[in-house]
């Protein structure tokens, strides 16, 4: 069993607590040992764990964390750092490769998992999860999505999927989805301003649909997420047991409430990433964004109300922010965390929480924490992200990405970036 040993290294542990200078030992694909340094970096005496048959690793003072999660993933919208496409309709063989890609930045990005919230087609984040998983593609951990399942989406559309009205018509598509091999449905409850203004307060459900949806999930053992900006939604989401829902933008207090009684069940995600994205956008003359900036000016100003009340009474806000479109790529995520100390009042700790702790507990895996037993999901960052998360979006500051004990990247003298795994290493 390969043993890698992080030793000089200053540890943000994913709890909340202040970094600490300690030595982490890999051994495997877990964390088995952490152990504090009393003494300081660089320490002369010998290390508290044995160096014996390890990598030694010598982070120089960096700082190391666990991965992080995008809890809103769209590694099916196609734009991202690398590659701009105006379009979202694309050929399923670009389509891939796209998606392929996307799912590599996001690791390149120190997201070594993502938990997605929709996907341009049925099947294409189950393949790429699977070869994923397999070592064939490097990407995150991926909670694999299909297509957002709006009943009233338009069949003249490009790409569009009728989907059906009814009970029935909801139950036949979770067991689909089920039997493809997803690993979390979409639901759309209410429209976006966005893209028609003024229909987030709509319903796209009716209760029918949405407890047969919830009913049926519950017996395929398959969790619902869902698109709720409208109030109604919101509570409609929560009646139907929704476990991750998504904007939350004109929650009243009542909608509120039926929040904070889930808390312990639910997890909540702004996507204000893609509202500051709007924000800041400077089109050229050929595209009107006008409308869209509009819209978004509003859901700046409900969410630093919303957001703080939510964290304080205890609802597990996770950062993620719609990256893909065009002026909002995927690559760019961590900006997310910048914005939830800008706007909602975070610490630096409380965002870093949100984005390594909360969400592994998203996931339902071991991972998000700098703890014996967990996966070693880690990520070595030079500089201190508790006094300032912003080091996390540039790709240089992070000198190394692991995932599963295996390096993704290592920047470090004495090593190389990490080849994808072969097909033998995984036979």
């Amino acid at each position: 069993m390969k043993r890698i040993l992080f030793k000089n290294v200053r540890i943000f542990d994913g709890s909340g607590s202040d970094l600490f200078p300690g030595e982490v030992l890999i051994e495997g694909d877990r964390i088995t040992k952490v152990a504090r340094r009393p003494d300081g970096f660089f320490a002369k005496r010998d290390p508290k764990i044995s160096e014996d048959g390890a990598e030694v690793i010598d982070g120089g003072g960096a700082t190391l964390m666990p991965g992080m999660t995008e809890a809103h993933a769209h590694i099916t919208w196609p734009s991202s750092t690398e590659r701009f496409v105006p379009e979202f309709v694309l050929p399923i063989e670009e389509m891939m490769i796209v998606t392929a890609q996307n799912a590599r930045i996001l690791l390149d990005s120190g997201f070594t998992s993502a938990y997605s919230a929709g996907a341009l087609s049925e099947r294409i984040e189950v393949v790429i999860r699977d070869n994923i998983d397999k070592g064939y593609l490097p990407g995150p951990r991926l909670r694999a999505s299909t297509l957002e399942r709006s009943p009233d989406e338009d069949e003249t559309a490009p790409g569009a999927v009728n989907h059906g009205r009814g009970p029935d018509a909801m139950r036949g598509f979770i067991k689909k989805c089920k039997s493809m091999g997803i690993d979390q449905v979409k639901l759309v409850l209410s429209g976006e301003d966005a893209l028609h203004p003024g229909s987030s307060h709509h319903l796209m459900c009716t209760e029918e649909e949405a407890q047969a949806a919830g009913q049926a999930a519950r017996e395929a053992g398959i969790p619902l997420s869902a698109h709720a900006q409208g109030n109604d939604a919101v509570k409609m989401g929560m009646r139907a047991g929704v476990r991750v829902i998504y904007h939350c933008t004109y929650a009243d207090n009542e909608a509120v409430d039926m929040l904070v009684a889930r808390k312990d069940e639910i997890f909540m995600a702004p996507a204000i990433g893609v509202i500051v994205a709007t924000l800041e956008a400077n089109p050229p003359p050929h595209i009107d964004m006008s409308s869209m900036k509009e819209m978004a000016k509003p859901v700046i100003e409900k969410a630093k109300v919303l957001i703080p009340e939510l964290k304080r009474r205890g609802v597990r806000v996770l950062i993620g922010g719609d990256y893909g479109f065009p002026f909002n790529p995927n690559g760019t995520n961590a900006r997310d965390l910048q914005h939830f100390v800008d706007l909602f009042g975070y610490t630096q700790k409380e965002v870093l929480v949100a984005a390594t702790k909360l969400g592994g507990e998203l996931m339902e895996l071991d991972i998000g924490q700098i703890k014996p037993g967990f996966l070693a999901d880690i990520l070595l960052v030079n500089g201190d992200v508790t006094r300032d998360v912003r080091l996390l979006q540039n790709k240089a500051n992070l000198l190394a990405i692991m995932k599963g004990g295996k390096f993704h990247k290592c920047t470090l003298p004495g090593r190389s970036l990490a080849a994808v795994p072969t097909r033998d290493e995984h036979a």
